[in-house]
């Protein structure tokens, strides 16, 4: 007697090879809408290129950037689609927050600067001092130290502080640098003065948008750098793998930032 295959028996090697590709897509599907959504709305990483926030950041650290501390905007959203205008949903920024933001004349670059001045304020340098709505920010001389990422130069240290009464350290290679003598800026509404703690060797909200940051408006910003998450040394390359441990500056893993 000929007997039919029953449709709904056991599944065929192929049937159960096809069952666990779609299963594979779908895991990696949800693994990458999560990823995408913590991404978007809590947290975001970066690496820092270069030396323009020494000391709080050197080149090589991988920093971490809380996406709600001041809400969302547009760059909230990878490639900074225009879907709406201004911040929704969050707080606005504080001075001396350390901000991570997209630089105004191109979307595509990414910077972080030290916010100094907020809409309405009125920002002069003189001398290599910052001076906010005509007082000059108190500074406290720390001494001479070696630039972390230039052997031989030596910077003069000085400590800032910030209006919840941490402090931050900033770098002058001299008061007569270029920058350190300005007009008086005034900040429009809706956008931030920012500049480097390497006060000599930052291109910042000093030198004019179409040659360095500019006023930032507020919808350009990213998020907050809130801590060092791992960093590592000149030197370490994605494809040497063995410069990933001989390389690790294990003084900056899990490093607050202020």
């Amino acid at each position: 007697m000929t007997t039919t295959p029953d449709a709904h028996g056991p599944k065929t090697t192929a049937q159960e090879g096809w069952a666990e590709l779609i299963e594979i897509v779908r895991t990696v599907a949800y693994a990458l809408a999560i990823a995408l959504v913590l991404r978007i709305f809590l947290f975001q990483p970066f690496t820092i290129p270069s030396a323009s926030m020494e000391p709080a950041l050197l080149t090589g650290d991988y920093v971490i950037v809380s996406k709600y501390s001041y809400g969302y905007s547009r760059c909230s959203i990878p490639f900074c689609p225009p879907l709406f205008k201004g911040r929704i949903l969050g707080p606005a920024p504080k001075r001396g927050d350390i901000v991570v933001f997209q630089l105004p004349r191109d979307l595509n670059i990414t910077y972080v600067k030290r916010l100094i001045g907020l809409p309405g304020d009125r920002i002069q340098v003189r001398g290599g001092a910052v001076y906010l709505n005509g007082k000059m920010i108190p500074r406290t001389p720390l001494g001479p130290t070696d630039d972390p990422d230039t052997p031989g130069l030596q910077v003069m240290q000085y400590a800032e502080p910030k209006p919840d009464g941490h402090s931050y350290i900033t770098f002058d290679r001299s008061p007569d640098h270029e920058g350190d003598d300005t007009d008086v800026y005034v900040v429009p509404e809706g956008h931030y003065f920012m500049m480097g703690d390497n006060r000599d060797n930052s291109l910042d909200s000093r030198w004019p948008q179409e040659i360095g940051v500019g006023f930032v408006p507020a919808e350009n910003f990213v998020g907050r750098a809130e801590l060092v998450l791992v960093s590592w040394h000149p030197g370490a390359s994605l494809f040497l793998p063995w410069t990933w441990f001989t390389k690790l500056n294990v003084h900056r893993l899990f490093h607050p930032l202020h």
